[in-house]
Parts: structure tokens; sequence; C-alpha cells
């Protein structure tokens, strides 16, 4: 174990001189492995982060939420053209899901709508994201609240002039004030305010709920009726454990009965589970991860050369004192992993100057942008353990070929 410690010592010692002795040789050969480690590991930093921000924004939904409406979350079989066509899910529909589907915890009905301007007194707020729902959605979303509350279900079905504020947004109008029971415009319209949603942060899909506001679907249906400017969507939560399958199947032949449709007839609707999204949103992740890793396996193939060459060179520089070593009796062994752990040494110390720039430029991106840009713990052992693993593949041929010299002839040649 003290041998094995000291040959350490003295690879580091003969790295270090390496390095100070031809730093521009040496740093040129080690660039390969800073940009190689640099690109992966800033790859996986950034995959990490974007699946966790996904996995947080997605924290509060039931994995087995569905949305039941005329489009589909990924890529579909169906023309575009032909997906076009399809109705819009209905209020009423909503309505008799609501009351006939088995096995269900919760059913809202949501449209997308545009955003919009708030206004208080003479303070205004722009770019708002509008949440039309049923009073289900809090219990869906898993909404928490910083003041006051979500509308109740009275209030949803009569479209009350009521409205909930994300937290940026009752911010914006009142500041530090209470905004509970003070009136806002929106729609041209007065709403009451009645709560405030606990801050969230940014959401990776864009609006967060701290940019949102919610108002009783009813509310718009009253004022616009059912228009095409706006998307619906039911919102179905079922009981946990349930077989998706089979629920899956119960939604299409309820809807399908709904809507009169004829056995054997093309379903004009799309049931898009949550699961499905995510597991299409880790599809993009992988591929991501992929193609990071191997354009930089050709970074680590040309610092993998450079290395070797530093060593070949290290071996014939040091030719002399590998015969002295030798007939002083140093085994082979002793002689390879001197140089075997040299050349581990010089590309730690390239993998490290690469982990050092992946760990900056995420405290600067965290600091700039309103993401957390994370470089965990096992990013950095993988960092680390690939350049232990470019240097043991780079410096094996050099180290072989220094310990099988003859003492003899290389004590001559380095004379």
């Amino acid at each position: 174990m003290l041998l094995y410690l000291r040959l350490l010592k003295e690879s580091f010692r003969f790295a270090i001189n390496a390095l100070r002795n031809n730093k521009l040789r040496t740093l040129l050969s080690l660039l390969g492995v800073t940009i190689g480690i640099f690109s992966i590991i800033a790859v996986l930093a950034a995959v990490d982060s974007l699946d966790r921000k996904i996995s947080k924004d997605l924290s509060s939904l039931d994995k087995n939420t569905i949305y039941l409406m005329k489009y589909c979350f990924g890529p579909s079989e169906i023309p575009q053209w032909k997906r076009e066509q399809f109705p819009n899910v209905k209020y009423d529909e909503y309505v008799n899901l609501k009351n006939s589907l088995n096995n269900t915890d919760q059913v809202a009905y949501q449209l997308f709508v545009n955003h919009e301007t708030l206004k208080y007194d003479s303070k205004t707020v722009s770019d708002v994201n509008i949440v039309p729902s049923s009073n289900e959605m809090v219990d869906i979303e898993g909404l928490s609240f910083d003041k006051g509350r979500f509308y109740n279900e009275s209030e949803s079905n009569s479209g009350s002039p009521v409205i909930v504020l994300g937290y940026d947004i009752a911010e914006g109008l009142f500041g530090t004030s209470d905004p509970i029971g003070k009136n806002i415009r929106l729609y041209g319209q007065r709403f009451t305010v009645i709560g405030v949603i606990a801050k969230q942060g940014a959401g990776f899909f864009g609006d967060s709920n701290d940019t949102s506001v919610y108002l009783p679907t009813n509310f718009l249906r009253r004022m616009y009726g059912d228009s095409d400017s706006m998307t619906p969507v039911i919102v179905l939560k079922p009981i946990k454990g349930v077989d998706m399958d089979a629920y899956k199947a119960e939604v299409a032949q309820k809807l399908r009965a709904i809507r009169g449709m004829k056995a054997g007839e093309m379903d004009n609707f799309f049931i898009n589970v949550l699961s499905g999204f995510t597991d299409f949103v880790d599809g993009i992740l992988g591929s991501l991860r992929f193609g990071g890793i191997f354009i930089s396996f050709f970074s680590f193939l040309v610092g993998g050369f450079g290395v070797a060459n530093i060593m070949f060179v290290s071996v014939k520089e040091r030719t002399n004192l590998i015969g002295i070593q030798k007939s002083l009796g140093a085994k082979n062994r002793f002689i390879l992993f001197q140089f075997l752990f040299e050349a581990v040494i010089l590309c730690l110390i390239g993998g490290i100057i690469g982990l050092l720039i992946v760990f900056l430029m995420s405290v600067l991106l965290t600091n700039l942008l309103d993401f957390e840009f994370v470089l965990s713990f096992w990013n950095v052992v993988i960092g680390a353990g690939l350049s232990i693993l470019v240097g043991v593949i780079s410096g094996i041929l050099p180290a072989i070929s220094a310990a099988k010299l003859d003492p003899v002839e290389a004590i001559r040649t380095g004379m």
C-alpha cells in the first residue's frame, strides 16, 4: 500500500513537472479532455436540470390525469386536416361525464384563452395568463393559497364575477396591500378578488401560477358563448390504483355515446394522459442527452490522443531514468503504474478544469435566468470517472512501452 502511495506521489510530481516545463504543449493536449468533460457534463447537467424543473412543475398533478379535447399532446397518426375537423368538447359533455363516470376523483372544465390585461385603479398588469375553469381545478392542480380561497361550486356554476390571482399578479396590482375583497377590471367587467395563490416560481412550460388568474368558466360562457376563439378541455382525475386502460375505454365509450357515434366510426377526440406527455418529454430529453454525449466523444478522442502523445514523449525523455530505476531493482509494474498514474492525473487535471467551467456556467445561468441550473454530485462523479477512464486508455500503451524497456539499453539510449 505504501508503495502505491509513493507511486501516486511520484506520478503527481512528474505530471506537475510536465505542466510546468511544457506548459503550452501539455495544455493544448489536455484541451480535448477539458472540452470533452465540459461538453458531456454540461449536457448532463442541463438535461438533469430540465428534468428536475419539469418534475417540479408537474409534481402537483397526478400522472394519470387525463385531458380530453380535440387536440393531441404528442404525435398522431391522424392527419392534421382531419384533426382540425374534430368538434370541441362541450360543457354539457363535462356535466354528463361528471355525473356518469365511475372510478373518478374529479372532473373539471377549462378553457384555453388569450392573455389579457388586468387593471386596478391606475395600476395595470399586461400579458396575464387567464385560466377559466370550473371549481374542481383547485383539487386537480393541488393549488395552495397565500390568502383567501378558490371559488366554490355555486360560484362556478353561476359564473360569478370572482377571481383568484397568482402571486406575482397580486403583487403587481396591490403591492403589500391585502387584495381580498378588492375589485379589478378584466374583459371590461368588474371582478372581486377572493384568493391569492401561493408563490410557485417560473414554470418550464411558459406560464406559471404566479402570472395566472383563475375565474369561473361560466362567466366567459355567459359573455361569449362557446366561441371558437376559446379551446375547451375536460380534465379528468381518476381515483388512485385504477386500471388506466379500462378507465380510458370507459371515457371513450361514454363520450361516444353522448355524441351518438356509430360502431366502427373513428373517435373524434383525444384522450391525453399526462404520463404519456411526460414519457414523450423524457424521450426528447434522452435524445438530447445521447446526442450531447455522442458529440462529446470526439473531443475525448482528440484528448486521449493528446495525452497519449504527451506520455510517449515523457517516456522518451525519461528513458535514462527508467534504466536507472530498473538497474536499482524497480519492477516492471512499478514503472507501468508510475506512467499510468501520471496519465490519469493529467486527465484528472483536464477534467477538473472542465467541471470548474461547468460549475461557473451553472452559477452564472442560475443568476441571469429564472431557472435553477444544477451541477449534481453524480455529474461530478461521472466527470471524474470519465477523466480517469480516458487517462487509463490513453496512458496504458506508453506505460507498457516504458515497463518493457531493457535497463542497459535504456541507460545507453538516454546517455
